[in-house]
């Protein structure tokens, strides 16, 4: 397809990517996908909007059977997620649970406009209209007020009482102890029935407190996606993939000498860099599946980093694609994250199965893009709101990596602390 593109100076970025994100909010389908100027050198995008899909790629099932076919088709710009259940193709397993807010489990749509940002610079390809027409009905575009109109206070409940979430952790335990894995990602849900919040709102809250380089606002029709993530799950330029794992966390101090006290802690801590580097292996295996013998290597191994409200390790990992690698074979020799399994990953996942509560559906699954060059960039979907505007249940899940010698207490502790920026954005 051949696109209109042109380029236009932007005088205050801050309001001009509010301005799109609410024009975005007007069309059925939008991916809004911000960085927060974080520095990141594998970033090539400080912000990129889709919206109005021309081509949707949706198939409930032979789905990487029919998405090499969708990817060589289109060599344009593709946005949209992989859903967690994407594992039972992939490793011919069964979900049970109950899917509330609808996702399905792969959507891809080619956009009919998109919007890159870069430092002061707005970039807009477009399949039909004139991209001046773009730039100045956005920069008309009125906002409204940050005062959210829910008509009552949002009533969170949790699927796990304490108790059973400890109970839950111990039998995973026995578990590694007897060797069916030795790291597993257990998560837990809260969520809200029948209430209403307006989620484009939500979201400018939520990033208000917790900007993250991973972060987007993501609409099919009535199901949202309102995701702070800090994660990268994997990411291609030319011929080189990356893939960031976290595993490893620790909380924020307003007091700057004990907040360096608590990296330095989280970097000598032998439990969190175990788990690290677990993770780091099996992304290492995976990758090895679809790279060139010799060239898969972690470029970073236990680097911290640190967010609004918890510091993170993080290790990087990347390899060199075999020219014959397909799409769909990437996907399927990497995905799911093994930061959110746990390893080895197929029996994580059913023991994940066994004894989470609900359906992960697109929670720690993955937002991103393709470029029209065939490079690409996938989030990790965590530290996220998830909203069906219809049925009008919310949910959000939040996790952690449990091993042999994990502190229950604790890790429950850790769940509340990731899901701190979520709780205040639905205040």
């Amino acid at each position: 397809m051949k696109r209109i593109t042109a380029s236009f100076p932007i005088d205050n970025i801050l309001l001009f990517k509010k301005q799109m994100l609410s024009w975005a909010n007007r069309f059925g389908i939008c991916c809004f996908m911000d960085s927060h100027h974080y520095v990141d050198e594998h970033h090539k995008y400080d912000c990129l909007v889709a919206v109005d899909a021309i081509k949707i790629f949706s198939p409930s099932e032979n789905i990487l059977s029919q998405l090499d076919n969708f990817y060589n088709e289109n060599k344009d710009w593709i946005f949209g997620h992989l859903g967690y259940d994407l594992k039972n193709e992939i490793e011919g397993l069964l979900s049970l649970h109950i899917n509330k807010i609808g996702f399905e489990d792969v959507f891809f749509f080619v956009p009919s406009i998109v919007i890159s940002l870069n430092k002061n610079i707005a970039t807009i390809h477009s399949a039909n209209r004139q991209p001046r027409l773009i730039f100045e009905e956005i920069k008309k575009e009125v906002l409204g007020n940050n005062q959210s109109s829910s008509s009552k206070q949002i009533e969170l409940q949790s699927s796990l009482k304490r108790e059973e979430y400890l109970d839950i952790i111990k039998t995973v335990q026995q578990h590694i102890l007897r060797g069916d894995c030795y790291e597993l990602n257990y998560c837990q849900e809260f969520f809200a029935e029948d209430v209403f919040i307006e989620p484009l709102l939500t979201y400018s809250k939520l990033i208000e407190i917790s900007p993250t380089p991973f972060s987007c606002f993501y609409k099919i029709e009535n199901k949202y996606l309102l995701c702070a993530s800090p994660e990268r799950f994997l990411s291609k330029y030319k011929s080189t993939v990356f893939s960031q794992p976290i595993k490893g966390t620790a909380p924020r101090n307003a007091n700057n000498a004990l907040d360096e006290i608590e990296k330095e802690n989280l970097q000598a801590n032998k439990k969190e860099r175990s788990e690290n580097v677990m993770i780091v292996d099996l992304v290492r295996n995976d990758l090895s599946k679809i790279c060139k013998e010799g060239t898969v290597m972690a470029d970073e191994l236990f680097g911290i980093y640190s967010f609004p409200q918890v510091h993170q390790m993080i290790s990087t990992i990347k390899g060199e694609l075999r020219q014959d690698v397909t799409f769909a074979e990437i996907i399927r020799a990497t995905f799911p994250m093994g930061s959110m399994t746990g390893a080895p990953k197929r029996r994580a996942m059913q023991l994940i199965e066994q004894y989470e509560k609900t359906k992960r559906q697109l929670f720690s699954g993955s937002v991103g893009y393709i470029s029209p060059e065939r490079d690409f960039d996938f989030n990790v979907v965590i530290r996220s709101i998830f909203y069906n505007a219809d049925n009008r249940f919310l949910n959000y899940l939040v996790g952690g990596a449990i091993t042999f010698y994990a502190d229950a207490e604790k890790e429950y502790e850790e769940c509340l602390l990731k899901a701190k920026a979520i709780i205040d954005a639905l205040r």
